[in-house]
């Protein structure tokens, strides 16, 4: 049995030690669904409706069913202000009440704000995840052509190696070329342990955890549809952008507030309707000329406040002082997402032309190695010269891999700033 738990239990950690495939959208996909900061932003919205429904209770119709029961010796008393009775009955409608009725639109106007703030939370974290799946894209494909560059730089090595000991290479040589192959395996393991980190941070933020291996699937992705030029992308910034609503809905609520403050001076009229069942044991029939069992009220309640209170208006007067600052809040926010969209913008036409510069070196580096190649059929270059060429063209290739990261990680963060992110990915 022991042998049994044992073996099942080393099953679980090397499964859980197996790297999970992942691609671009699947990696968004499930941040969007299980990342903690996704999670409590959506508890949050949740938590501000249902603050709507619990102060819209103030509105709304009651009614309370109870008892008053007590023996009476004496005169009849009253029971918590209402006469002693068998069962009692009591409903209130509020029929005029400015004060709540402003405050239940404030709360109205919060949950609004959070579920804005949540939206902002959501594309957040997908831009997050987003550029961590492509560091960690770039840094897995980077350690795979280190490890190619080791295998090279290993025939570079014995091929100078071997010259030397024919004497038609300094012996320097032959250290040069120990020391560029040491150097190479210290590369690749740098990076494929930076690989590692951030697999491990890419897992957290998708709430995986943290012993989770992750690998990108390396899939071919299509360009995502782009603003036309530099202004749409502004005008497609400001137009839905959640921070800006989340600031409106504030500002709109602090206006609710100062409006529920200062009516807090008006009249409040509510609406009555009473039941009592009297027992004779309450010795009613002997202090009132007259005893009856059932007994109904209706009527409605008036309360007019004579003079305005300090403490009223001094929250007015905050709520409307919260609400220039939130105006001004407002005006700086703008000018923040249009100033991120225009960088942004201007981020992806440098990285297209740093794209373009790398590419056209790496077709230079790779007709290198078409001409040594050609050469050494002939026996007029070397097979380090060759080996040499093709790391260069290696380098070449991680210099164009990394402006596509860049380029890619440009047009991300332009339809972050569009708020059109998640609904870009392929």
């Amino acid at each position: 049995m022991r042998c049994t738990a044992l073996f099942f239990l080393a099953g679980v950690l090397l499964g859980a030690a197996e790297p999970r495939t992942i691609t671009l959208k699947e990696a968004v996909d499930l941040a969007l669904r299980q990342n903690p900061d996704v999670v409590m932003s959506r508890l949050d919205e949740q938590k501000a409706q249902l603050d709507v429904a619990a102060s819209r209770e103030g509105l709304m119709p009651r009614l309370i069913v109870g008892s008053g029961m007590a023996y009476t010796y004496g005169m009849p008393m009253s029971v918590e202000g209402s006469a002693p009775t068998v069962v009692q009955g009591r409903a209130v409608r509020s029929l005029y009440n400015a004060p709540q009725r402003r405050f239940t639109d404030m709360v109205r106007a919060e949950a609004a704000g959070a579920g804005h703030a949540a939206e902002l939370v959501r594309e957040d974290i997908a831009l997050r995840t987003a550029v961590l799946y492509l560091d960690l894209e770039r840094t897995a494909r980077a350690s795979g052509f280190a490890r190619a560059q080791v295998e090279s730089l290993q025939q570079v090595e014995a091929a100078v190696r071997l010259r030397v000991e024919e004497g038609r290479e300094l012996e320097i040589e032959g250290k040069r070329a120990a020391v560029n192959l040491a150097r190479a395996r210290q590369r690749a393991s740098s990076l494929e342990s930076q690989r590692q980190l951030q697999a491990r941070a890419l897992a957290l933020v998708l709430g995986l955890g943290a012993t989770q291996d992750l690998l990108p699937a390396g899939e071919a992705r299509p360009e995502p549809m782009l603003p036309e030029n530099e202004e749409a992308a502004v005008r497609s910034a400001l137009a839905d952008h959640p921070d800006l609503k989340r600031i409106e809905a504030s500002i709109q609520a602090r206006g609710f507030e100062e409006r529920a403050h200062r009516a807090a001076r008006l009249p409040k009229i509510d609406l009555l309707a009473q039941y009592g069942l009297l027992a004779r044991f309450n010795n009613y029939d002997l202090f009132f000329n007259r005893f009856q069992r059932n007994n109904v009220q209706l009527g409605a309640s008036f309360a007019i406040p004579l003079f305005a209170s300090p403490a009223d208006q001094a929250r007015a007067a905050k709520a409307s002082v919260e609400a220039r600052r939130l105006r001004a809040e407002l005006d700086a926010a703008r000018d923040r997402i249009e100033g991120g969209a225009r960088d942004a913008w201007r981020r992806i036409q440098d990285a297209a032309l740093e794209e373009e510069v790398a590419r056209a070196d790496l077709d230079l580096a790779r007709q290198q190695v078409t001409v040594l190649l050609a050469q050494a059929g002939e026996g007029r270059a070397s097979l380090a010269q060759v080996e040499q060429a093709r790391v260069a063209e290696q380098e070449r290739w991680l210099d164009l891999y990394a402006a596509r990261y860049m380029l890619e990680r440009a047009r991300l963060e332009l339809l972050h700033r569009a708020q059109r992110l998640t609904a870009s990915l392929p």
